[in-house]
């Protein structure tokens, strides 16, 4: 087959491998949707009607689409590094199970598809999902390719994060009002917290310095200590972000911060297993008491941005301003 394919070649035109690449059971990562629907809806709530569910539907199925799209060039780029990973090697394109001619035609198929029903729901979600496209091409393809790049792979890959929270937002039809600064650095902040302790976790997994740098250039830069270090960075500035946001826009999530303080304290937990499941985020769901947790804070955060708490204002307004 020459260069048409990576690894040996068997079961070529077999339609689940490419069903596969497209990474289907991804598309649950487009819940970081959902607190851009919620606060577009905080921010206006004349939005919430009947009318509201099928430009929901059109917006999360071409977001879909797109993050399918990205998917798929990721998997057709990295093939000759996941021949060097103990599990991704097993992966369809590396394995030999794909034609990458017809990968390359599903990348470009399901980007345009992604980005012609975005264009039917308004222009900003428009232009939001062809960013993710964007980033999904230099994230993944040289000369720029980012993944390879320490600490630019993680902060690239995570701005995926914000731009889900447009996504959510503008689905909503929102387009009077955008989401505050502050808000959207939390969200990429947070979004590069968990994308470093998965390296941190892909890391130790591999055990092997020289292993991890042929899987992926960017370990030739990193270690243990400056995995740990970058998580205790965007840890932080999630911290600092996120607290600008609930103090100058809603006060009442600060009875938030001991749940969501605790969310990165067992995301971190997760990190530090062996052979962690923060490597296979898809596969989080399996993790039970994480998925219920991440659910009591998401109903918290909701119930505090919509139901007034009185005496907040009281216990957190200064009484004195130095030099007034």
């Amino acid at each position: 087959m020459g260069n048409r394919t990576i690894g040996q070649t068997h079961d070529l035109y077999s339609v689940l491998p490419y069903i596969q690449i497209a990474r289907l059971d991804h598309w649950f990562k487009n819940v970081f949707m959902l607190p851009g629907i919620v606060l577009a809806i905080f921010d206006s709530p004349k939005l919430l009607s009947w009318n509201l569910i099928p430009s929901l539907f059109l917006g999360v199925l071409s977001t879909c689409l797109v993050a399918s799209s990205n998917y798929v060039i990721n998997e057709i780029i990295d093939a000759p590094k996941d021949k060097s990973h103990p599990i991704k090697k097993n992966r369809p394109i590396p394995s030999g199970r794909i034609n990458v001619g017809i990968a390359y035609g599903e990348w470009i198929i399901f980007g345009l598809a992604g980005l012609f029903l975005s264009g039917l729901v308004n222009p900003y979600f428009f232009w939001s999902a062809a960013a993710l496209v964007a980033m999904g091409i230099i994230y993944n393809v040289p000369p720029i390719r980012s993944k390879d790049l320490p600490y630019i792979d993680v902060l690239s890959e995570s701005i995926n994060n914000p731009l889900r929270l447009y996504l959510g937002w503008y689905a909503t039809g929102n387009t009077d009002y955008h989401p505050t600064l502050s808000l959207v650095m939390a969200y990429w902040m947070v979004g590069a917290f968990f994308m470093a302790v998965k390296r941190f976790a892909e890391y130790r997994r591999i055990a092997d310095r020289k292993i991890a740098s042929d899987y992926r250039n960017s370990f030739r830069f990193y270690s243990e200590n400056s995995l740990l270090l970058s998580i205790i960075y965007y840890g932080t500035a999630f911290g600092l972000f996120g607290g600008i946001f609930l103090i100058r826009y809603r006060i009442e999530l600060i009875l938030a911060v001991p749940f969501i303080a605790g969310l990165i304290a067992a995301y971190l937990r997760l990190g530090f297993l062996e052979d962690s499941p923060a490597q296979y985020p898809e596969k989080l769901y399996r993790q039970a008491w994480f998925v219920i947790y991440i659910s009591l804070c998401f109903l918290i955060i909701t119930f505090l941005l919509f139901v007034d708490v009185p005496f907040i204002n009281y216990f957190f307004t200064p009484r004195h301003l130095p030099g007034r």
